[in-house]
């Protein structure tokens, strides 16, 4: 779900805003105005908690990888701050040590386990906060072990030790608004575009040159660094810390909690759901004394069940959803899009130019099975090569390997620069970087986004300046007959929409070469036939067109040259005419009793 100030709605941004800045405003001035020192604690510890899991998000929700160890970083940015502290360094200081501490575990503990697939960070994250738990008891004469540490009582702005609790909320207030500041720089910046688009797709994400490893380790590094720098502060606020407190797995849910509840993976959702869940909480604990011991976890736990049946998108997909209602009651939308016009193909013959991609004996098992044999070809500068055959012929697998998802066996896929030079690229990022641009047999859009941002995300490859990018992608849809909706959201269109999408993103990355996976399956024949114009009109710009095929119509009007596959090997190469008539491509692609009733 996108953040409520970035929807693309003017209504909705026109309200979002003040409404926020009341919030913020409400959130500092309320205890000042009421002066007692419990409702000064209350919303001291709702900046913290908000800006903890304001943290937490940047990384749990735009790149939807679930820690469940936050308290690592929380913790080391405590420590930090009290054992200097206790050399007499101020924590003003002692909050940026403990940052780039923060920051560096962040980057060990993550790396391994964001070049795996499934739940190894949020596995990680837990051992790891235990590992740290076991080492601040053993290391007693540093930490204090078991027994804790207390902070020397030096008071004033130097130590963030205060008689009074106006300053502390002033502190803490900053801090909430620095995480909200840097979660919404991320969020609206090229960074946020490619978290999101990693977290959705990550394979389309690859496709589109995003680096997934690199972008999700900056930005477990960002939370990190800011879950430190305010467990600094929260040590000066508690005056003691202790290792079962400080590294709690307990404290480390409670954190993702509050985002999960007020929306994950939106900018303002984990304010929204400490501004929830802290009050009643700290109120309970207030007015019922020790008889509430353990009663927090009560309240999580039901105000979790409730928000996971009745809010799955947390308190932000509720606002977001009546204020959408509202809007379209007073604005109806229009009954019927404006017609997708084909793209002008140019007049002038066209004659292939140079070879821009070679394959050279290609080989790939997987275990027993022989997927590909020795497969050799080159695609020439503006040609349009059709690749066609049964399915399980090889055909996908083949793609990924020109791609850069998988690596051959034995022999390579080499792509020219700009200069005619060859060379060998290794990873979906470095094949993009040359201009090798793909689609996939399964559509695979950025649900989370609309239109507009999903083509965003293959402009960012050329154009790094986020208005830059969205310029090119508003200009890239229209030239792709997606125009009337950029503002709705992907997993609206229809299918034949999606695969447009696909090629629009890949086509905003402004490509060399294009590998389109059956683009045109499953639409019906005025979009085949409107398909097929839009393919001819991108080769007669220069670009050079790889295309797996089985809508024969396609094959005919599109290429200049096929290449047919079977069992993984090349049975048939040449004019689409020719090839078609071959007895041994008949029999492979449309089987034997048809090759007989023709003979």
């Amino acid at each position: 779900m996108k953040q409520i100030l970035s929807l693309g709605s003017s209504r909705i941004a026109s309200w979002a805003a003040p409404a926020l800045l009341a919030t913020l405003a409400a959130l500092f001035i309320t205890p000042v105005v009421i002066g007692d020192a419990f409702v000064y604690h209350v919303f001291v510890t709702i900046c913290i908690f908000a800006a903890l899991s304001t943290a937490w998000n940047i990384v749990g929700g735009f790149a939807g990888q679930l820690s469940l160890g936050h308290a690592i970083f929380y913790g080391i940015g405590a420590y930090a701050g009290v054992i200097l502290m206790n050399l007499g360094i101020s924590p003003w200081l002692g909050m940026f040590v403990g940052a780039a501490f923060a920051a560096l575990a962040a980057v060990v503990i993550s790396y391994p386990c964001f070049r795996l697939h499934g739940p190894f960070f949020a596995l990680a994250t837990i051992a790891f906060l235990e590992v740290f738990r076991v080492l601040a008891l053993h290391f007693r004469d540093l930490t204090g072990g078991a027994t804790g540490l207390m902070i020397p009582i030096k008071m004033g702005w130097q130590w963030m030790v205060f008689r009074e609790r106006l300053p502390s909320l002033i502190i803490a207030f900053g801090m909430l608004l620095f995480c909200l500041a840097v979660a919404q720089w991320i969020r609206s910046g090229k960074l946020g575009y490619y978290l999101v688009a990693t977290r959705e797709r990550e394979s389309a994400a690859k496709a589109a040159g995003v680096r997934t490893v690199q972008v999700r380790l900056i930005a477990v590094a960002i939370s990190a660094a800011l879950a430190s720098m305010v467990g600094t502060f929260h040590a000066m606020y508690l005056t003691f810390i202790e290792p079962s407190a400080m590294f709690s797995l307990s404290f480390s849910i409670q954190i993702a909690m509050f985002a999960l509840i007020g929306g994950i993976g939106t900018v303002y959702g984990p304010l929204l759901g400490a501004l929830l869940l802290v009050p009643l909480t700290e109120l309970a604990r207030g007015w019922l004394g020790a008889e509430a011991l353990g009663l927090h976890g009560f309240v999580y736990g039901v105000l979790l069940v409730l928000a996971v049946l009745f809010m799955p998108n947390g308190i932000m997909g509720v606002l977001h959803r009546y204020l959408q209602k509202s809007e379209e009651e007073e604005e109806p939308r229009q009954t019927q899009a404006a017609p997708v016009a084909a793209v002008p193909r140019a007049e002038a013959e066209h004659e292939a130019g140079p070879e821009i991609l070679r394959a050279e004996n290609l080989d790939k098992h997987f275990g027993g099975l022989h997927v590909t044999k020795d497969v050799s070809f080159s695609l020439r500068e503006g040609e349009i090569l059709g690749m066609i055959g049964p399915n399980g012929a090889g055909k996908t697998t083949l793609f990924n390997m020109l791609s850069g998802f998988l690596q051959p066996d034995s022999g390579k896929v080499t792509v020219s620069d700009s200069a005619g030079n060859f060379s060998a690229p290794i990873s979906p990022a470095d094949f993009a970087s040359i201009g090798v641009g793909r689609t996939f047999q399964i559509v695979q859009p950025f649900a989370a986004m609309t239109v507009e941002e999903n083509i965003m995300v293959g402009a960012f490859h050329r154009h790094p300046d986020v208005n830059d990018a969205r310029e090119a992608a508003r200009e890239t849809a229209h030239r792709m007959g997606l125009g009337p909706w950029l503002n709705a959201e992907a997993n609206g269109l229809t299918i034949g929409g999606l695969k447009r999408l696909e090629v629009a993103r890949v086509m905003a990355m402004q490509p060399r070469i294009l590998l389109l996976d059956e683009v045109m399956a499953g639409i019906n024949q005025t979009d085949v036939r409107r398909a097929i114009d839009l393919m001819l009109s991108i080769r007669d710009t220069g670009v050079s067109i790889i295309a797996i095929e089985h809508v024969m119509q396609a094959v005919m009007s599109l290429s200049d040259r096929v290449i047919v596959l079977n069992s993984g090997e090349i049975v048939a190469e040449g004019d689409p005419q020719e090839v078609v008539r071959d007895p041994h491509v008949i029999e492979a692609y449309l089987g034997k009793g048809f090759a007989d009733a023709n003979s």
